[in-house]
């Protein structure tokens, strides 16, 4: 199908600064792959569009620019860009062998800030690039005479605090593999993604903050060790000051403080290209949660790319980007040591009560110059009244958000309570490549409720229902090159059954991710919601079986089915329904022990917007549930656009779900 040609292209809502566009590091770029690689028309600042088409049509010579750029320091060089150039198993940088931890603390000043540590009471401190080598250094002696080595799994149930990062390194510098999970996850649910690893070590941190409350999980610590059956040892972090208990641990335990105070030299270790260096994990709908694996070199050029260029961070720089360490953004402000800006790490509620202006407050204080955080939160600041121009915000040049899709409405508010000059920088990614696909650099313009541009390295296109490529028009998103972030594979698959129908099953050699977007003529991006029956809530993948297994546990429950539904305000409605046992009423004393065994089962993050009791659930005619028929029946879609009745087990259930939405538009719309 030939695409139409590009539409007129309407005004920007914002315009990069040109002093501001032609010294930021990616107009840089541009003009050194003009010199080196002769690039016609990267030099020019003002034309993106070159870049980005240059940087998908030759991919070795993009991403070998983006290493001689960002000059890696690799201990054997690499024989050729790209071996393999397909989908799934291409084959990046043969023979090169190098080290994330490496390249994470090679560009940090002495004394200049590498980690500023903070919390919702306001209280922070910082840590130099200096004192986090040595804590690195100290801790992966201790992880080295714990038995690790290249391969073995470290694991933490840490919030975002400078433990997390400290341990993180110290693994990579292993070359150990590490996964981490926040404290908000109960027992369970970790060790159903811990337990897949089958790790040596395990840290885990006293408690962590929540809403003006120290929430206490050394017990829940515990019940994880002893869910997991192959550690070796334990590492007992002091976070909030609360005595870990004396009694039989199931394996050796040690204390934070005396496996970060030793005096050792770091030796990173190298490791090819695609050794692996952290599985992060994104829940299906069915069983347990999927382990996805990423490399070292991957990540490395990925983050340094997305860091470095799309967002202009270097020294100097800061960076405070809310998030929990299950989401794929802690690993992004991790990276953010890589191009030797300053990371903040923040543990607590984005808008406690007491003060619900407190990272605008932080990031005034600290003076962030990339401020980061999620849809849901910058309408609740319009929502609520929250006025961030209330602080010194002079040294954010961007906002950053992600997580679900920004409406046209933040960007105004953004304007006038941020600043005229703030970049809003919106982008869709995700955690299976933990980076972007689409979103904004310095020099490109940006309209309201749409994404500037697909990312460089990204072959971004919307495929319609039969697979052709369409602009200005529905479709869903695929990359029809590979990225060197995509998945190296998943944990315990071991024939790549899982990993191929996750992404290539519905076109082969091509990436399918899950979200209905637009891509517009005038080259802009626009992000219309999932299209796949994961949850995402805030940019954090929930995985639907997660509730279902805990609520269908209750007596009182037969079954239930949660879906996430994109609302057009920029909302987020996650329902979920249940049908009771013979006899049983759905009275505010159920739905509050239901609430209670997600938030405990689960986690907070799981607890449903609202709970309903429903007849019965509709499912295939092989019983699976029809989670994502439901979500697009709720959202509007025709019935007959959706799922074949002769499929369904119970069609007039469809019927039901279908007015239930219209029932809701109504209300909505005041009709």
């Amino acid at each position: 199908m030939t695409a139409p040609s590009p539409a007129p292209s309407p005004d920007p809502f914002w315009s990069p600064d040109p002093e501001a566009a032609t010294t930021s590091r990616i107009a840089d770029f541009g003009r050194w792959v003009t010199r080196h690689r002769g690039v016609q028309g990267a030099a020019d600042h003002t034309d993106y569009a070159a870049l980005h088409r240059w940087s998908v049509a030759d991919l070795e010579g993009f991403w070998g620019a983006v290493w001689e750029y960002f000059d890696v320091d690799a201990a054997t060089p690499y024989e050729q860009v790209l071996e393999v150039d397909r989908m799934p198993g291409a084959r990046w940088f043969p023979g090169a062998t190098l080290n994330y931890t490496h390249h994470a603390l090679r560009h940090l000043g002495d004394d200049r800030p590498a980690i500023i540590a903070l919390d919702e009471t306001g209280a922070g401190y910082e840590m130099s690039g200096d004192r986090l080598r040595a804590q690195v250094a100290s801790v992966a002696a201790t992880l080295r005479d714990l038995g690790v080595g290249p391969g073995d799994r470290v694991v933490g149930y840490l919030p975002n605090t400078p433990h997390a990062i400290i341990a993180f390194l110290a693994a990579a510098s292993l070359g150990a593999v590490w996964s981490v999970c926040g404290q908000d996850y109960a027992p369970q649910a970790a060790a159903d993604r811990f337990g897949q690893l089958e790790p040596t070590v395990l840290i885990a941190g006293d408690g962590y903050l929540f809403n003006g409350t120290t929430h206490d999980r050394r017990d829940a610590a515990l019940d994880l060790e002893r869910s997991l059956p192959t550690l070796k040892a334990t590492v007992l972090v002091d976070h909030v000051g609360l005595p870990w208990p004396q009694g039989d641990y199931p394996a050796l335990t040690l204390a934070w403080e005396d496996a970060v105070t030793r005096t050792e030299q770091l030796a990173c270790t190298p490791v090819p290209f695609d050794h692996p260096l952290w599985v992060v994990f994104s829940s299906g709908t069915t069983g347990l949660p999927k382990g996805i694996v990423h490399g070292h070199g991957g990540v490395l050029l990925e983050h340094l790319k997305t860091l470095g260029l799309h967002s202009d961070l270097g020294p100097g720089d800061r960076l405070l980007w809310y998030t929990t360490t299950h989401w794929m953004m802690w690993n992004l402000v991790a990276s953010a040591l890589l191009t030797g800006a300053t990371t903040c790490t923040y543990d607590g509620s984005p808008a406690p009560l007491a003060r619900p202006d407190v990272l605008w407050d932080l990031a005034a204080r600290h003076r962030v110059t990339l401020f980061g955080t999620s849809p849901q939160y910058l309408l609740g600041m319009a929502k609520f009244g929250i006025d961030p121009s209330a602080h010194d915000l002079s040294s954010i040049r961007a906002v950053g958000c992600t997580g679900s899709a920004l409406p046209a409405s933040a960007y105004p508010w953004v304007r006038d309570h941020v600043g005229e000059r703030v970049q809003l920088a919106s982008i869709t990614g995700g955690t299976d490549v933990v980076s972007g696909f689409a979103g904004s650099a310095p020099t490109t313009p940006g309209w309201a409720g749409e994404l500037s541009a697909p990312h460089l390295g990204v072959a971004l296109a919307a495929y319609d229902d039969e697979g052709s490529p369409v602009v200005d028009r529905v479709g869903e998103l695929v990359v029809t090159r590979p990225m060197p972030s995509m998945p190296l594979y998943f944990w315990n698959d071991p024939d790549g059954t899982r990993f191929r129908d996750a992404y290539f099953g519905a076109y082969p050699g091509v990436w399918r991710h899950g979200d209905w977007i637009t891509l517009t003529g005038h080259g802009s991006v626009i992000v219309h919601g999932r299209s796949d029956s994961t949850l995402n809530r805030n940019g954090v993948r929930l995985g639907s079986a997660d509730i279902h297994e805990v609520v269908e546990r209750l007596p009182e429950i037969t079954e239930a089915l949660v879906i996430g539904a994109e609302e057009p305000d920029g909302g987020y409605w996650m329902p979920l329904f249940v049908v009771l046992a013979a006899g049983v009423a759905l009275d505010d004393s159920l739905r509050d022990r239901i609430r209670h065994a997600v938030r405990t089962g689960a986690s907070p993050r799981h607890v449903p917007d609202e709970i309903l009791a429903v007849s019965g659930i509709p499912h295939t005619r092989t019983g699976k549930k029809l989670e994502v028929p439901v979500k697009r029946l709720l959202q509007g879609a025709p019935a007959d656009r959706v799922v074949d009745p002769s499929a369904v087990d119970s069609p007039e259930l469809l019927a039901f779900f279908a007015g239930l939405g219209a029932e809701r538009r109504e209300a909505r719309d005041g009709t």
